[in-house]
């Protein structure tokens, strides 16, 4: 685990860590483990990382939503939502926050994350837009980024899942997020030559501002 600590971002701001690619459950029980052992004086964390081929079913999650997994494991995890496919070529993005420290509750943070998805496209002059019904930033009706969160004694973890650059296929193996036939999208698609490694400053850039505003 690589810290990487953006010297203009005061220190009361959450450290930034880049994973790298790595495998979902333990990424996962470090992430519970974390929110257990902190205390009022942790600094708050935010991990950035590429995923391998999983995928994760929410708490309140229906199987039937899981159509082929094939060769994909299917992994039950403890954050809202349904399922969603994480893999190489996304951005996933984790905040481990106290949330009281940036005064928000749990509408805010994810129309924060959701935020800082729509104005990091925005330098392409991509229009992003989030949904109340279905929360995510979508582009032409096409789910970008999927967002979902488990809030323990006023902290959160899980985060977001940005799509970069991949292998859009196994979408078609579940209903995202619990949707029949919803359509997802990356970058690529959208003519943007870049990887997540590089997304992942942008993107943690704008996510800092947002927070940095509301302390």
């Amino acid at each position: 685990m690589q810290d990487l600590l953006n010297p203009s971002i005061d220190s009361a701001m959450p450290l930034l860590k880049w994973l790298g690619r790595v495998p979902y459950e333990p990424t996962w029980r470090a992430m519970q483990a974390f929110t257990s052992g902190r205390n009022i004086h942790t600094r708050d964390e935010i991990w950035f990382l590429e995923h391998e081929p999983v995928f994760t079913l929410g708490m309140n999650g229906k199987p039937e939503h899981v159509l082929a997994a094939g060769d994909i494991p299917v992994i039950n995890i403890d954050r809202g939502g349904q399922v969603t496919y994480h893999g190489p070529g996304q951005l996933v993005v984790y905040p481990l926050l106290e949330l009281r420290r940036f005064k928000l509750g749990v509408r805010d943070l994810v129309m924060a994350l959701e935020n800082a998805v729509i104005e990091t496209v925005a330098e392409w002059n991509i229009r992003a837009e989030a949904r109340r019904d279905a929360p995510g930033v979508y582009v032409e009706n096409k789910k970008l980024a999927s967002i979902g969160l488990r809030i323990r004694r006023g902290c959160c973890y899980h985060g977001v899942a940005f799509n970069v650059a991949m292998d859009l296929s196994p979408f078609d193996r579940i209903n995202p997020c619990g949707y029949q036939g919803l359509q997802v999208i990356d970058l690529a698609q959208l003519n943007v030559n870049i990887t997540p490694l590089q997304l992942y400053e942008k993107f943690a850039n704008k996510l800092c501002a947002i927070l940095n505003a509301r302390k």
